[in-house]
């Protein structure tokens, strides 16, 4: 049967839950009093962190609670543990390592595995150097101590994976895919979890899953405080989606259901839904639009283990499906089941040990030419968790792949990246993952392959010129005397040297290094640094070559514009657009000093990459990428107030854009708490056309720079 709970302990978890927000509720109130150390507020915090973990599964709530506990007290080693190991059990796990920091800090062996924990964290931020010397230190430590047996021992083997995919990882930041990875846009996601898109052959319906909480089919949420996973369904008008409803009964119940696949003609929908161990249903598309009622797979496909995912190819007659039954390689293995001449599944075979490892493979997903696979996979050459892999069928009889492909970075990540699927034209791709421009938990995204070589210019010859003929004038022909022919010897002409082709010199990549230092003290900056394209999101190769010093590699050939974000704790992130030329068969180098301002009272800047429709005070999809680090920039500081303002120009009434820029201050102040920011640390202020930075003459260097939106430091 699907997961549920009874009532009774439905009820109890609720009323526990009240009792701790209305705690919470109280202890806040105390809080917004207190900015600097108090060990007793850190107490009470944890205290209530505590709670929750004990009456719910709900981490996300507990885990903000803790870290308010963590930074009352830096000193509390348990409380900042605790929010370090939230945090990395959660979302944006490579904010964990501030708090295992603060820990290691005062208390290097206050637990055994905690050099292990400071390198995941790391190793998520794609600090793969810090990860790889943390990862090292453990590693020593368990040398040391090969017969320790504590709770908190991890495994030598785990550690060697880590530091290998540490290494991929390292070679895959430094030479990126040319791939476009585009948010799908909020019709379709939302701030809760959306993942696992299937799509029919002409792309024109999306289903996926989705822990929403409007639509939902259950007005109920799970002991992890969040509404059960539901099926919803849009369909695409011209390039427009529609805004993403519920697929409804019978394929939603009042708990948990996840699509798995769709077939291509968009008739027959497979669903997971945790029965039996978790088995896989099918429903069929009735001639109204509405769904049949699931029924399982026959037993030969599903049986009393878990089978998680599965894909048919076009054909219908071939099905691959992801099981942790007994006999496989690993935990999760691949396997494929064919249709018999009855029309049956028949003839269950694991895919074998060229594409499944001793560890996890799943969600596979056969393109429309038959032959090409993607799954995920825990092995292979990987950077982390589950990474994307692409193989080609080289002989269905004899059952052959091909050596499995990584995807590569930016596709894959360090995280968890899995369930991918592609276009009949194999030319786009979709999945779900955690992004900087997402708009809250997993997001869906759109993957296109982007062209970086310039195409070369078609010479248009000019028509050429005849010259008028001339008459040529007759003249009389006189007969000559014959002449006997004498034959003279045979001249050998010279050879000719062979023509020397060249060799087509190759298009270097330009160096642009990047400096991060302090505006005051002119000392370099440890800090995370991005570079992108600003349009296109193509992905800047990079390499940490010293402290505050990352060099990018632009290997595209096209002169465009690029987006450089760097980000450091204690200091307001950047995000800088830089036009480049494109790279030629020329050595190049461009150096860049980037100065970050410590987050002090009085401080303002600009929110510039926030953008909203025209006098909306509504986001554009391209407006989370800015976003997302304000949020995270009043995460990492809790003591952090700031006023948003919102600015226009001079067009239109000045009571219109008065109003306007308030309702978009509101709507970033929106934006942050409801990503758990206390209400009370912003201030939101709309200025109309007040106080311009630019003349109103002009658009694109006066109005433009004048609609904008900004933070101010109130407190710190």
């Amino acid at each position: 049967m699907p997961f549920c709970l009874t009532n009774n302990f439905l009820d109890m978890i609720l009323l526990k839950r009240a009792f701790v927000f209305l705690a919470l509720f109280m202890i806040v109130g105390f809080a917004s009093l207190a900015q600097e150390q108090d060990k007793e507020q850190s107490k009470l915090y944890m205290d209530q962190a505590n709670e929750i973990m004990a009456a719910t599964r709900a981490m996300d709530d507990a885990r903000d609670i803790m870290i308010m506990g963590a930074d009352f007290d830096t000193t509390n080693v348990l409380a900042n543990f605790e929010a370090g190991h939230m945090q990395i059990e959660t979302i944006n796990r490579d904010r964990a390592v501030k708090y295992f920091l603060r820990v290691y800090r005062q208390n290097p062996n206050y637990r055994f595995d905690l050099e292990f924990w400071i390198a995941k964290s790391y190793h998520y931020g794609l600090a793969f150097d810090k990860a790889i010397d943390f990862y090292s230190r453990y590693k020593n430590k368990l040398t040391k101590k090969p017969d320790y047996g504590g709770k908190d021992k991890i495994d030598m083997k785990e550690v060697d994976l880590s530091i290998s995919q540490c290494k991929n990882g390292k070679e895959f930041l430094a030479d990126p895919q040319p791939f476009a990875i585009t948010n799908i846009g909020g019709r379709i996601n939302s701030e809760f979890e959306d993942y696992g898109p299937v799509l029919n052959a002409d792309e024109t319906e999306i289903i996926f899953t989705t822990r929403r909480r409007d639509g939902n089919t259950y007005e109920n949420v799970g002991d992890d405080n969040k509404p059960y996973e539901d099926v919803f369904i849009s369909d695409k008008s011209g390039s427009q989606w529609s805004g993403a409803k519920n697929i409804g009964p019978p394929v939603n119940t009042n708990y948990n259901e996840s699509n798995l696949a769709l077939s291509p003609d968009g008739q027959k929908l497979f669903i997971y839904r945790d029965e039996n161990g978790g088995d896989i249903f099918e429903s069929t598309k009735n001639g109204n639009g509405t769904w049949s009622e699931p029924t399982p797979l026959p037993g030969i496909i599903n049986s009393s283990f878990r089978e998680s995912s599965v894909t048919v190819t076009a054909d219908g007659n071939t099905l691959y499906f992801a099981s942790d039954r007994p006999g496989g390689f690993g935990g999760s293995d691949i396997y494929v089941c064919t249709k018999d001449s009855k029309g049956e599944w028949s003839r269950v075979k694991n895919l074998g040990t060229v594409i499944n490892t001793n560890l996890d493979e799943d969600g596979p997903f056969i393109s429309f030419d038959t032959k090409t696979l993607y799954f995920s996979s825990e092995g292979h050459k990987g950077m982390g968790g589950f990474d994307i892999f692409k193989t080609t069928l080289i002989n269905a009889d004899k059952n052959e792949w091909s050596e499995p492909e990584n995807m590569g970075y930016p596709i894959n990540s360090p995280d968890n990246d899995a369930f991918f699927t592609s276009s009949k034209d194999g030319k786009r791709w979709y999945y779900s993952t955690v992004r900087e421009d997402g708009m809250g938990y997993d997001d869906i995204y759109i993957i296109t392959a982007v062209d970086e070589v310039k195409k070369p210019e078609v010479a248009v010859k000019e028509p050429v010129k005849e010259e008028p003929v001339k008459e040529e004038v007759k003249q009389p022909v006189k007969e000559e005397p014959v002449k006997v022919a004498v034959q003279e010897p045979v001249k050998e002409e010279p050879k000719k040297e062979p023509v020397k082709v060249e060799p087509k010199k190759p298009i270097l990549p330009i160096k642009y290094v990047v400096t991060v230092i302090d505006a005051s003290t002119k000392q370099p900056l440890d800090a995370k640094v991005r570079m992108q394209g600003a349009k296109d999101k193509v992905v800047v190769g990079s390499v940490e070559r010293s402290e505050g010093v990352t060099e990018f590699a632009i290997k595209s050939t096209l002169s465009k514009e690029y987006r450089i974000s760097v980000e450091r704790d204690g200091y307001i992130f950047q995000n800088i657009k830089a036009k480049i030329a494109g790279a030629t068969t020329d050595e190049k180098s461009i150096a860049k000093t980037i100065e970050m301002r410590k987050i002090v009272v009085g401080e303002v800047s600009i929110l510039r990459n926030i953008y909203f429709d025209f006098s909306k005070a509504t986001f554009r999809t391209e407006s989370y990428n800015e976003l997302n680090k304000l949020e995270a920039m009043m995460k990492q500081n809790q003591n952090l107030k700031v006023e948003i303002s919102g600015h226009t120009d001079f067009v239109g009434s000045a009571k219109f854009n008065k109003s306007l820029s308030k309702r978009r201050a509101d709507a970033v102040r929106s934006f942050l708490t409801s990503k758990g920011v206390d209400p009370r640390r912003v201030k939101a202020v709309g200025y109309g056309e007040e106080k311009p930075i630019a003349s109103n003459d002009d658009e694109r260097e006066g109005r433009e720079l004048n609609r904008r939106v900004e933070f101010k430091v109130l407190g710190n």
